[in-house]
């Protein structure tokens, strides 16, 4: 009979580690790049895309205790059905009901980029979750509380495990798996996108086109390719807040040129990610149109492109405005704004 019990132990033991190898298993995700999309600035090779990793990285992306008082996450500000922004706040939220004094930018196509942050603050998008993480104003975060956090849970032990052949809990694998979770949030298949790509569902209306057309003709050589984002950092004539005295780029290298300079944003579903701007002061595409026709401010490091021959602003006609807009409806991707991957519960 201790034979018999032995043998069933021993096969329960052999069962149980077979099944915890299974578990274990972390399986390569098979990404395809949009073909209407320039080549990706990510470097995968040294973090490969896994379910494993990419599931880290969404419980990271969406848990309130990496700020200091346990409740704003990344995904507190950047909302899936806005686009993964802020919608409706001109400026972001953070700890303390703390207020900041930009915009929350859309998270969508990020391993297509090059630059990050309204100031262009960072160039690699494993270093881009570090600054609204430490930011008194945002998470106010604190890596060596943020990793010890993870070190006591289960489930981060777990995933951790699974996700990194090394299974450290550590910052560098915590923001690898960010990385892994913001490459899989590809925005790709709005309607524009299926018109580019000759697919099923991509018709566009004669409207539509004209504003296709206009569009490239005026503003195009900001928001290019089909990113519709040149991943420059521009002065666009906004007039300057002086409650704010925002300086853009300036504040990263204190450099005069680079004053007044900010990113050039993704139009990508750009219908559902008001308000407009660094600042948020916009919370129409009509009033944005408006600001480029009669708006812009000569500013210092005002844009060339906005001042031709000392002519201030794009010429607009109400009827292009309109075309234009009908537009950039199309960029709006709802199977993005809904795939149930990306969304916290």
């Amino acid at each position: 009979m201790k034979k018999v019990f032995a043998l069933i132990a021993g096969l329960f033991a052999i069962s149980c580690s077979s099944d915890s190898e299974a578990e274990y298993q972390n399986i390569p995700i098979n990404y395809q790049a949009p073909s209407n999309f320039p080549p990706m600035a990510y470097d995968l090779t040294n973090n490969p895309l896994t379910e494993k990793g990419f599931e880290l990285g969404k419980k990271i992306f969406y848990d309130g205790r990496l700020s200091s008082d346990g409740t704003i996450s990344c995904g507190f500000c950047h909302i899936q059905e806005n686009g993964f922004t802020h919608h409706g706040h001109n400026f972001s939220h953070g700890v303390g009901e703390a207020i900041g004094r930009r915009n929350a930018p859309a998270v969508q196509n990020m391993a297509y980029q090059t630059l990050f942050m309204w100031d262009g603050a960072t160039e690699h998008i494993e270093m881009m979750p570090m600054i609204p993480i430490l930011s008194e104003i945002e998470m106010n975060g604190n890596f060596v509380d943020i990793i010890t956090m993870m070190q006591n849970d289960s489930d981060y032990q777990k995933l951790f495990k699974q996700a990194f052949e090394d299974g450290a809990i550590n910052s560098e694998n915590m923001l690898k798996a960010l990385a892994q979770f913001m490459t899989m949030l590809t925005s790709s298949n709005s309607r524009f996108d299926k018109y580019r790509r000759n697919e099923s569902g991509g018709d566009l209306t004669v409207d539509e086109l004209e504003g296709y057309d206009l569009f490239n003709q005026k503003c195009a050589s900001c928001h290019a390719t089909d990113l519709f984002t040149d991943n420059s950092l521009r002065n666009n004539g906004l007039p300057i807040n002086p409650a704010i005295n925002d300086l853009g780029h300036y504040d990263i290298t204190e450099q005069e040129v680079d004053k007044y300079k900010f990113k050039v944003p993704s139009l990508r579903n750009i219908e559902v990610t008001a308000p407009y701007m660094h600042d948020g002061r916009f919370y129409t595409l009509e009033a944005v149109l408006n600001h480029y026709q009669n708006g812009i401010v000569n500013t210092e490091n005002l844009d060339p492109a906005l001042s031709d021959n000392g002519s201030l602003g794009i010429p607009l006609t109400e009827d292009e405005k309109v075309k234009i807009i009908a537009f950039l409806k199309t960029l709006t991707d709802n199977e993005f704004l809904t795939d149930s991957r990306f969304s916290e519960f």
